[in-house]
């Protein structure tokens, strides 16, 4: 810690202001700091070099223990056409984000006013950054407290789950909870997160951009086909919400296949899902749905699961044992 020595000097008034009358333009605190730095650098010059990097180190280390202490979190809003990315600090989480949209909702006319107005400290980032903090809130390590992509024009409100990745609700549905979990001024902190996560249970929606855990379920074997583990996903929920496509009718007999990669040599999940969609009258399209970090990073805890499952070997391993075969599947143990 710097130390630092406060050195009091007592002068009557009148001194003062002759005194400064001769200093052109200087007050007698700046020139007196003036004097005490050429004093300093009158001192023999190993002397003033190891104090100088004494104090250095010590202002270093303080901006470094400031910085680890301080918490952030992210924010990305679609709002009439309009779209921030902005980070706040200290980080807020999911009950105090509700809160703030319920307060927006409640008493803004959204024709003229903007949600992020209601952060006066907000620092605008790029999506880069953004993308950065997704990963960051991700690992859970409590620097970045909360995630959040509030779309005013969809009327959809998302956050990144430490374990299951997104969690998409309804705006009305947040607004809704967080009235309830909160309308009792004596319920402790611990109370109001129970009220809010019971009225949120169930209310989860499929977004584009925003697939959870229980979006990634698998089916089938896993195929070793050029350089990569191929996993087929069930697509057991609201696909056309997800990927714009409309299998969830009736009205055609079109449907949806979706597959995740592992790429064998990298040792990761590929960083898009392959789409193909089969229409009803023979025809086919193929694309790709590019998976931001949340949805990467859930993605590959579930290959991880699934992997285990299936094989009795972790990716890691079912992948190595692949490479030493010459890519031939090797036996699964049952």
């Amino acid at each position: 810690m710097a130390q630092h020595e406060e050195i009091v000097l007592w002068l009557d008034r009148r001194w003062k202001n002759a005194i400064e009358k001769h200093l052109k333009g200087e007050t007698l605190q700046e020139h007196l700091e003036t004097v005490l730095d050429e004093l300093c650098n009158q001192l023999p010059q190993r002397e003033y070099e190891r104090i100088s990097r004494e104090i250095y180190a010590e202002d270093a280390a303080n901006r470094e223990a400031e910085e680890a202490a301080r918490t952030y979190a992210a924010y990305h809003v679609m709002e009439n056409g309009q779209e921030w990315y902005y980070k706040t600090t200290p980080g807020e989480e999911l009950l105090g984000t509700a809160r703030m949209l319920r307060k927006y909702l409640k008493g803004t006319d959204r024709s003229t006013g903007k949600f992020i107005s209601l952060y006066s400290q907000a620092q605008p980032i790029t999506p880069e950054e953004y993308r950065h903090l997704i990963h960051l809130r991700m690992e859970n390590t409590g620097k970045v407290t909360g995630v959040f992509d509030l779309d005013f024009d969809k009327r959809e409100f998302s956050a990144v789950h430490t374990i299951e990745g997104w969690k998409t609700w309804a705006m009305q549905d947040v607004s809704t909870a967080v009235y309830h979990a909160t309308r009792s001024q004596f319920a402790s902190v611990d109370d109001k997160w129970r009220k809010l996560l019971d009225h949120l249970n169930g209310k989860e929606i499929t977004s584009a951009g925003h697939l959870s855990a229980q979006n990634f379920s698998f089916g089938e074997e896993i195929i070793e086909s050029d350089g990569k583990l191929n996993f087929y996903l069930q697509a057991d929920f609201d696909v056309d919400a997800a990927f714009g496509t409309f299998v969830c009718t009736d009205q055609n007999d079109d449907w949806l296949n979706i597959y995740a990669n592992y790429d064998i040599e990298k040792g990761r999940p590929c960083d898009t899902l392959e789409l193909n969609l089969c229409k009803g009258d023979g025809t086919e399209e193929n694309w790709s749905y590019h998976l931001n970090a949340a949805e990467q990073e859930v993605l590959a805890r579930k290959m991880e699961d699934y992997c285990q499952q299936q094989t009795g070997m972790s990716l890691h391993e079912y992948a190595r044992q692949l490479r030493e075969s010459g890519s031939q599947t090797p036996e699964m143990q049952m």
